[in-house]
This record gives C-alpha cells, sequence and structure tokens, in this order.
C-alpha cells in the first residue's frame, strides 16, 4: 500500500455531470461523521502517531482538514461571484506546524461538521452554469467548481484513508 496516497491520486476524466457532481457532494456531507467514527477511540498518543514516517500525525491531519476545507469553501464562493478569480495558496506544511494544531480534535471536527453543512447545502444549490465558472489556483491553474468538488471529495477520502490505515497497520 501506498502511505502517501492509500487510494491514489485524484483522477477524474469523465464528464462532470450532475449526478458524478452530487456523489461528491454526498461524501462530502459524509466526511465529518466518518472522521468522528474514526478517531472515536484513539486516545492523545495515538493522535500524535505519524500516519508514515515523514507524515503528518492523526492530530494533525484533522486540523489539517478543517484548514484545508476552509479555504477550499471561500475559493467556491469567489469562484461563484468573482470573474476568474486568482486564489491565494497557502502553506499546509508550515501551517501544521502552529499552536493550533496542538488542539484537541473535536474542536476541528466540530468546525468540519458546521463547515460541510454550509458547504453541502451551497453546492446543492448550483446549477449547471455555476458548475462551469473558474477559478485560478497559481500553482495548478484554471480550475472549475465541479472539477473542484471531486478534488475535495477525493481530499476528505484520501485523509481520512491516512487515520483509518494507520489505526488497521497498528491494530487500533
Amino acid at each position: 500500500m501506498d502511505l502517501k496516497y492509500p487510494i491514489g491520486q485524484f483522477q477524474y476524466n469523465g464528464e462532470i455531470t450532475h449526478s458524478v457532481t452530487s456523489i461528491w457532494i454526498n461524501e462530502l456531507e459524509e466526511l465529518p461523521r466518518l472522521l468522528r467514527d474514526a478517531v472515536r477511540d484513539l486516545d492523545n498518543k495515538k493522535l500524535d502517531t505519524a500516519y508514515r514516517t515523514g507524515g503528518w500525525t492523526v492530530r494533525q491531519v484533522i486540523h489539517h482538514l478543517a484548514d484545508s476545507h476552509m479555504n477550499a469553501y471561500v475559493r467556491f464562493k469567489l469562484a461563484l461571484t468573482e470573474e476568474t478569480p486568482v486564489i491565494k495558496p497557502y502553506d499546509e506544511s508550515n501551517w501544521a506546524e502552529l499552536s493550533d494544531y496542538k488542539l484537541s480534535i473535536d474542536i476541528s471536527l466540530s468546525l468540519l461538521e458546521a463547515l460541510h453543512e454550509r458547504w453541502t447545502n451551497l453546492l446543492r444549490s448550483l446549477g449547471s452554469a455555476d458548475m462551469e465558472k473558474t477559478f485560478i489556483h497559481p500553482d495548478s491553474g484554471e480550475v472549475s467548481v465541479g472539477e473542484n468538488i471531486g478534488i475535495y471529495a477525493w481530499h476528505g477520502k484520501h485523509h481520512l484513508a491516512h487515520i483509518t490505515s494507520l489505526c488497521s497497520r497498528m491494530g487500533w
């Protein structure tokens, strides 16, 4: 198993249809519950275990998901309300070293629950023209709203797999 990419990297080459984005939105909606279930029985020692050598701890992964998905939510809103905005990237590795990444994961789990409720509500309200709107990421280029839904559905499953595969390997 590839510990860095346990579910592989994001790939989607088909047409981004309403049924495809509906599946992705459902996956985004389920993520906070799946994360809570995955970490329910982990004590602080387990939460502070890295999922791979050189990787983040479970605690850092949870806090990263909150930060990443907050940034994504803002990027969606920018793409929906501005003409092809250029978004600001952030250094996620440096963010993971800040003091708030040592806090209880319950803070970020609660944040993800509220954020994903708002986010999926917004995404379900979009029409086909909205799915075609784009933003520009300085590193990856132009990204459509529809494609970005898939990217973040994958992102949540990717990090959930970091946690669940670690738990499986360690017999937790």
